[in-house]
Protein backbone atom coordinates (compact mmCIF):
# COMPACT_ATOMS: atom_id res chain seq x y z
CA UNK A 1 0.00 0.00 0.00
CA UNK A 2 1.17 3.21 -1.15
CA UNK A 3 1.51 6.42 1.25
CA UNK A 4 1.13 8.95 -0.65
CA UNK A 5 -2.34 10.21 -0.32
CA UNK A 6 -2.89 11.26 -4.05
CA UNK A 7 -2.11 7.60 -5.52
CA UNK A 8 -4.55 6.10 -2.55
CA UNK A 9 -7.36 8.48 -3.60
CA UNK A 10 -6.93 7.47 -7.20
CA UNK A 11 -7.11 3.84 -6.37
CA UNK A 12 -10.33 4.22 -4.48
CA UNK A 13 -9.29 5.34 -1.25
CA UNK A 14 -12.12 7.27 1.02
CA UNK A 15 -9.55 9.15 3.18
CA UNK A 16 -10.15 11.45 6.23
CA UNK A 17 -9.10 14.21 4.66
CA UNK A 18 -8.96 14.61 0.84
CA UNK A 19 -5.34 14.72 -0.63
CA UNK A 20 -5.12 18.84 -2.32
CA UNK A 21 -3.34 20.47 -5.19
CA UNK A 22 -4.05 23.13 -7.57
CA UNK A 23 -4.18 23.20 -11.23
CA UNK A 24 -1.30 25.58 -12.35
CA UNK A 25 -0.28 26.10 -9.31
CA UNK A 26 3.37 27.05 -10.41
CA UNK A 27 2.58 30.61 -11.64
CA UNK A 28 2.35 33.90 -11.73
CA UNK A 29 0.61 34.41 -8.65
CA UNK A 30 3.54 33.66 -6.74
CA UNK A 31 6.71 36.11 -6.58
CA UNK A 32 8.98 33.25 -6.69
CA UNK A 33 7.55 32.20 -10.16
CA UNK A 34 8.02 35.51 -11.65
CA UNK A 35 11.78 36.02 -10.44
CA UNK A 36 12.15 32.80 -12.09
CA UNK A 37 10.65 33.10 -15.14
CA UNK A 38 12.79 36.58 -15.45
CA UNK A 39 15.87 34.53 -15.06
CA UNK A 40 14.58 32.24 -17.90
CA UNK A 41 14.30 35.39 -20.08
CA UNK A 42 10.81 33.92 -21.68
CA UNK A 43 8.05 31.75 -20.93
CA UNK A 44 9.02 28.36 -23.60
CA UNK A 45 13.01 29.13 -22.72
CA UNK A 46 11.65 28.20 -19.20
CA UNK A 47 9.47 25.35 -20.39
CA UNK A 48 12.75 23.86 -21.91
CA UNK A 49 15.38 24.87 -19.19
CA UNK A 50 15.61 21.59 -16.92
CA UNK A 51 16.62 23.14 -13.75
CA UNK A 52 14.44 26.03 -14.28
CA UNK A 53 11.07 24.12 -15.02
CA UNK A 54 12.04 21.80 -12.09
CA UNK A 55 12.77 24.94 -9.70
CA UNK A 56 9.23 26.89 -10.82
CA UNK A 57 7.59 23.03 -10.26
CA UNK A 58 9.32 22.86 -6.67
CA UNK A 59 8.30 26.15 -5.51
CA UNK A 60 4.00 25.43 -4.64
CA UNK A 61 5.32 22.57 -2.92
CA UNK A 62 8.05 24.56 -0.77
CA UNK A 63 5.31 26.66 -0.07
CA UNK A 64 2.34 25.18 0.78
CA UNK A 65 3.26 21.56 1.19
CA UNK A 66 0.95 20.32 -1.44
CA UNK A 67 0.18 16.62 -1.92
CA UNK A 68 0.99 16.04 -5.48
CA UNK A 69 3.86 18.45 -7.95
CA UNK A 70 2.31 18.41 -11.44
CA UNK A 71 5.14 19.33 -14.09
CA UNK A 72 5.83 22.27 -15.17
CA UNK A 73 5.25 22.88 -19.58
CA UNK A 74 2.49 23.66 -21.78
CA UNK A 75 0.26 21.54 -23.77
CA UNK A 76 1.17 23.42 -26.80
CA UNK A 77 4.83 21.62 -27.20
CA UNK A 78 3.53 18.91 -28.93
CA UNK A 79 2.49 21.23 -31.82
CA UNK A 80 5.94 22.75 -31.92
CA UNK A 81 7.77 19.23 -31.50
CA UNK A 82 5.59 18.81 -34.93
CA UNK A 83 6.83 20.76 -36.14
CA UNK A 84 4.55 24.58 -36.24
CA UNK A 85 6.48 27.64 -35.05
CA UNK A 86 5.66 28.73 -31.56
CA UNK A 87 6.06 31.90 -29.67
CA UNK A 88 3.94 33.65 -26.80
CA UNK A 89 3.30 36.97 -26.92
CA UNK A 90 3.26 38.79 -23.84
CA UNK A 91 -0.18 39.81 -22.44
CA UNK A 92 -2.07 37.89 -25.48
CA UNK A 93 -1.00 34.19 -25.42
CA UNK A 94 0.12 31.96 -28.04
CA UNK A 95 0.84 32.41 -31.73
CA UNK A 96 1.83 29.38 -34.08
CA UNK A 97 1.90 28.67 -37.43
CA UNK A 98 -1.60 27.42 -38.86
CA UNK A 99 -3.05 23.31 -40.02
CA UNK A 100 -5.98 24.27 -42.78
CA UNK A 101 -6.16 21.60 -45.00
CA UNK A 102 -5.17 17.42 -45.43
CA UNK A 103 -1.33 19.12 -46.70
CA UNK A 104 -0.91 20.91 -43.88
CA UNK A 105 -1.69 17.80 -41.72
CA UNK A 106 0.83 15.65 -44.06
CA UNK A 107 3.61 18.04 -43.80
CA UNK A 108 3.94 17.61 -39.36
CA UNK A 109 6.95 15.99 -38.43
CA UNK A 110 7.28 12.23 -37.70
CA UNK A 111 5.89 11.40 -34.68
CA UNK A 112 9.90 9.25 -33.93
CA UNK A 113 11.28 12.67 -33.75
CA UNK A 114 9.45 14.42 -31.73
CA UNK A 115 11.91 13.98 -28.43
CA UNK A 116 14.44 15.84 -30.00
CA UNK A 117 12.47 18.86 -28.90
CA UNK A 118 10.82 17.05 -25.98
CA UNK A 119 13.98 15.47 -24.45
CA UNK A 120 14.11 18.66 -22.27
CA UNK A 121 10.75 18.04 -20.67
CA UNK A 122 11.85 14.48 -19.96
CA UNK A 123 15.32 15.61 -18.13
CA UNK A 124 12.94 18.18 -15.81
CA UNK A 125 10.91 15.18 -15.08
CA UNK A 126 13.66 12.92 -13.79
CA UNK A 127 14.58 16.30 -11.69
CA UNK A 128 11.73 16.32 -9.70
CA UNK A 129 11.44 12.44 -9.56
CA UNK A 130 14.40 12.84 -7.31
CA UNK A 131 13.93 16.48 -5.59
CA UNK A 132 10.38 15.89 -4.81
CA UNK A 133 9.80 14.82 -0.72
CA UNK A 134 8.26 11.68 -0.56
CA UNK A 135 5.13 11.73 0.13
CA UNK A 136 4.27 14.14 -2.91
CA UNK A 137 2.86 12.35 -6.19
CA UNK A 138 4.67 13.65 -9.56
CA UNK A 139 1.87 14.11 -12.20
CA UNK A 140 2.94 14.26 -15.58
CA UNK A 141 0.35 15.83 -18.42
CA UNK A 142 -0.48 16.51 -22.23
CA UNK A 143 -3.31 18.62 -23.66
CA UNK A 144 -6.11 16.51 -25.22
CA UNK A 145 -6.29 16.25 -28.86
CA UNK A 146 -9.29 17.98 -29.10
CA UNK A 147 -8.09 21.13 -27.39
CA UNK A 148 -4.75 20.99 -28.47
CA UNK A 149 -5.95 20.68 -32.31
CA UNK A 150 -7.97 23.98 -31.44
CA UNK A 151 -4.91 25.57 -31.34
CA UNK A 152 -2.87 24.21 -34.06
CA UNK A 153 -6.14 24.92 -36.49
CA UNK A 154 -6.83 28.58 -35.54
CA UNK A 155 -3.08 29.77 -34.47
CA UNK A 156 -4.29 31.16 -31.54
CA UNK A 157 -6.98 30.45 -28.46
CA UNK A 158 -10.06 31.22 -29.61
CA UNK A 159 -13.51 32.24 -26.98
CA UNK A 160 -15.95 29.78 -29.21
CA UNK A 161 -13.04 27.44 -31.02
CA UNK A 162 -14.79 28.26 -34.22
CA UNK A 163 -11.94 27.25 -36.71
CA UNK A 164 -11.45 23.89 -35.55
CA UNK A 165 -15.43 23.56 -35.79
CA UNK A 166 -14.98 24.74 -39.15
CA UNK A 167 -12.85 22.59 -40.08
CA UNK A 168 -14.52 19.33 -38.59
CA UNK A 169 -17.19 20.19 -40.21
CA UNK A 170 -16.04 20.95 -43.81
CA UNK A 171 -13.57 18.93 -43.96
CA UNK A 172 -13.93 15.83 -41.20
CA UNK A 173 -10.73 13.63 -42.92
CA UNK A 174 -8.07 16.31 -42.69
CA UNK A 175 -9.46 17.25 -38.91
CA UNK A 176 -9.50 13.18 -38.10
CA UNK A 177 -5.89 13.08 -39.47
CA UNK A 178 -4.92 15.88 -37.29
CA UNK A 179 -6.47 14.39 -34.12
CA UNK A 180 -4.97 11.14 -35.33
CA UNK A 181 -1.41 12.59 -35.57
CA UNK A 182 -1.47 14.51 -32.14
CA UNK A 183 -3.22 11.19 -30.33
CA UNK A 184 -0.12 9.49 -31.77
CA UNK A 185 2.57 11.61 -30.32
CA UNK A 186 0.64 12.21 -27.26
CA UNK A 187 0.87 8.62 -26.47
CA UNK A 188 4.96 8.81 -27.21
CA UNK A 189 5.09 12.24 -24.93
CA UNK A 190 3.11 10.81 -22.07
CA UNK A 191 4.78 7.46 -22.24
CA UNK A 192 8.12 9.11 -21.86
CA UNK A 193 7.28 10.85 -18.84
CA UNK A 194 6.20 8.12 -16.96
CA UNK A 195 9.49 6.06 -18.16
CA UNK A 196 11.28 9.37 -16.44
CA UNK A 197 9.48 9.23 -13.42
CA UNK A 198 5.71 10.38 -13.58
CA UNK A 199 3.70 8.77 -11.37
CA UNK A 200 0.53 10.01 -12.51
CA UNK A 201 -0.56 11.15 -15.89
CA UNK A 202 -3.80 14.01 -16.55
CA UNK A 203 -5.24 14.76 -19.69
CA UNK A 204 -6.91 17.93 -20.38
CA UNK A 205 -9.57 18.55 -22.56
CA UNK A 206 -9.99 22.45 -21.80
CA UNK A 207 -12.25 22.87 -24.96
CA UNK A 208 -14.27 19.82 -24.79
CA UNK A 209 -17.44 21.88 -23.85
CA UNK A 210 -17.72 23.14 -27.03
CA UNK A 211 -18.32 19.67 -28.78
CA UNK A 212 -21.72 18.55 -28.46
CA UNK A 213 -23.22 14.75 -29.40
CA UNK A 214 -21.45 12.70 -31.66
CA UNK A 215 -18.56 15.20 -31.84
CA UNK A 216 -17.71 15.18 -28.21
CA UNK A 217 -17.95 11.01 -28.44
CA UNK A 218 -15.13 11.42 -31.68
CA UNK A 219 -12.80 14.51 -30.55
CA UNK A 220 -13.10 14.18 -26.58
CA UNK A 221 -14.14 10.67 -26.04
CA UNK A 222 -12.38 8.51 -28.37
CA UNK A 223 -8.84 9.78 -28.56
CA UNK A 224 -8.81 10.10 -24.73
CA UNK A 225 -9.94 6.16 -24.53
CA UNK A 226 -6.86 5.41 -27.58
CA UNK A 227 -3.98 7.48 -25.25
CA UNK A 228 -5.08 5.94 -21.65
CA UNK A 229 -5.46 2.17 -23.50
CA UNK A 230 -2.16 2.35 -24.76
CA UNK A 231 -0.46 3.89 -21.60
CA UNK A 232 -1.98 1.45 -19.62
CA UNK A 233 -1.21 -1.24 -21.77
CA UNK A 234 3.01 0.00 -21.68
CA UNK A 235 2.44 0.62 -17.74
CA UNK A 236 -0.54 -1.07 -16.20
CA UNK A 237 -0.41 0.20 -12.73
CA UNK A 238 -0.71 3.95 -14.00
CA UNK A 239 -3.17 5.90 -12.90
CA UNK A 240 -4.69 8.82 -15.24
CA UNK A 241 -6.89 11.19 -14.37
CA UNK A 242 -9.37 12.69 -17.27
CA UNK A 243 -10.42 16.57 -17.40
CA UNK A 244 -13.23 16.94 -20.75
CA UNK A 245 -13.86 20.88 -19.04
CA UNK A 246 -17.41 22.30 -19.00
CA UNK A 247 -18.72 18.19 -20.32
CA UNK A 248 -21.51 19.08 -18.02
CA UNK A 249 -24.21 15.89 -18.28
CA UNK A 250 -21.33 14.29 -19.87
CA UNK A 251 -19.27 14.01 -17.07
CA UNK A 252 -21.14 11.38 -15.79
CA UNK A 253 -19.36 7.95 -16.75
CA UNK A 254 -16.70 9.74 -18.86
CA UNK A 255 -13.79 8.56 -16.40
CA UNK A 256 -15.40 4.82 -17.02
CA UNK A 257 -15.92 5.11 -20.80
CA UNK A 258 -12.50 6.65 -21.56
CA UNK A 259 -10.73 4.12 -18.54
CA UNK A 260 -9.35 6.71 -16.75
CA UNK A 261 -9.16 6.22 -12.84
CA UNK A 262 -10.58 9.71 -11.84
CA UNK A 263 -12.48 12.74 -13.53
CA UNK A 264 -11.68 15.93 -13.05
CA UNK A 265 -14.64 18.49 -12.43
CA UNK A 266 -14.80 22.27 -13.59
CA UNK A 267 -16.94 24.89 -10.97
CA UNK A 268 -19.65 24.74 -13.24
CA UNK A 269 -21.18 21.54 -11.81
CA UNK A 270 -22.59 21.60 -8.32
CA UNK A 271 -20.87 19.20 -5.79
CA UNK A 272 -24.07 17.52 -4.61
CA UNK A 273 -25.06 16.76 -8.22
CA UNK A 274 -21.50 15.43 -9.29
CA UNK A 275 -21.09 13.20 -6.07
CA UNK A 276 -24.60 11.48 -6.43
CA UNK A 277 -23.92 11.05 -10.40
CA UNK A 278 -19.96 11.07 -10.90
CA UNK A 279 -18.24 10.17 -7.77
CA UNK A 280 -20.56 7.05 -7.02
CA UNK A 281 -18.04 5.54 -10.06
CA UNK A 282 -15.07 6.44 -8.67
CA UNK A 283 -12.86 9.15 -7.71
CA UNK A 284 -13.63 13.00 -8.52
CA UNK A 285 -10.84 15.57 -8.39
CA UNK A 286 -11.71 19.07 -7.77
CA UNK A 287 -13.76 21.98 -8.57
CA UNK A 288 -13.16 25.07 -6.39
CA UNK A 289 -13.95 28.30 -8.09
CA UNK A 290 -10.84 29.75 -8.45
CA UNK A 291 -12.11 33.61 -7.60
CA UNK A 292 -12.37 32.47 -4.09
CA UNK A 293 -8.56 32.99 -4.22
CA UNK A 294 -8.57 36.27 -5.11
CA UNK A 295 -11.93 37.33 -3.30
CA UNK A 296 -11.53 35.16 -0.28
CA UNK A 297 -14.89 36.41 1.48
CA UNK A 298 -16.56 32.72 0.45
CA UNK A 299 -13.16 30.83 0.33
CA UNK A 300 -13.77 29.00 3.48
CA UNK A 301 -17.45 28.33 3.30
CA UNK A 302 -16.98 26.93 -0.14
CA UNK A 303 -14.19 24.82 0.54
CA UNK A 304 -15.57 23.20 3.44
CA UNK A 305 -18.83 22.66 1.15
CA UNK A 306 -16.92 21.12 -1.27
CA UNK A 307 -15.07 18.69 1.16
CA UNK A 308 -18.50 17.74 2.59
CA UNK A 309 -20.23 16.91 -0.94
CA UNK A 310 -17.92 14.38 -1.77
CA UNK A 311 -16.80 12.81 1.75
CA UNK A 312 -18.23 10.04 1.30
CA UNK A 313 -16.21 8.67 -1.42
CA UNK A 314 -12.71 8.86 -2.96
CA UNK A 315 -11.56 13.01 -3.52
CA UNK A 316 -8.73 14.57 -4.48
CA UNK A 317 -9.23 18.54 -3.53
CA UNK A 318 -8.52 21.20 -6.87
CA UNK A 319 -9.26 23.98 -8.65
CA UNK A 320 -12.20 23.92 -11.35
CA UNK A 321 -9.49 25.50 -13.11
CA UNK A 322 -6.09 27.64 -13.00
CA UNK A 323 -5.34 29.37 -10.09
CA UNK A 324 -5.25 32.87 -11.45
CA UNK A 325 -2.53 35.55 -11.62
CA UNK A 326 -4.11 38.04 -9.48
CA UNK A 327 -4.51 35.26 -6.51
CA UNK A 328 -3.43 36.25 -3.46
CA UNK A 329 -0.46 34.13 -2.26
CA UNK A 330 -2.09 33.71 1.34
CA UNK A 331 -5.18 32.60 0.43
CA UNK A 332 -4.19 29.19 -1.04
CA UNK A 333 -3.34 28.79 2.82
CA UNK A 334 -6.88 29.53 3.95
CA UNK A 335 -7.78 27.20 1.56
CA UNK A 336 -5.67 24.25 2.72
CA UNK A 337 -6.69 25.41 6.29
CA UNK A 338 -10.14 24.74 5.46
CA UNK A 339 -9.49 21.38 3.22
CA UNK A 340 -7.10 20.11 6.28
CA UNK A 341 -8.95 21.44 9.13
Amino acid sequence: MTDKPILRALAGEVLPTPPVWMMRQAGRYLPEYRSTRAQAGDFLSLCYTPDLAAEVTLQPIRRYGFDAAILFADILLIPQALGLDLRFVQGEGPRLSTITNMAGVQALRPTYTIHDTLSPVYETVKILSRELPDPVTLIGFAGAPWTVATYMVAGRGTPDQGPAHRLKDTDRPAFQALIDRITEATIEYLDCQVRAGAEVIKLFDSWAGSLKGADFDDFALAPAKTIIAELKRRHPTLPVIAFPREAKERYVGFAQAVGADAVALDNSVQPDWAAAQVQVAGCVQGNLAPHHLVDPTHLEAETKRIVAAFRNGPHIFNLGHGITPDADPDNVHRMLAAVRG
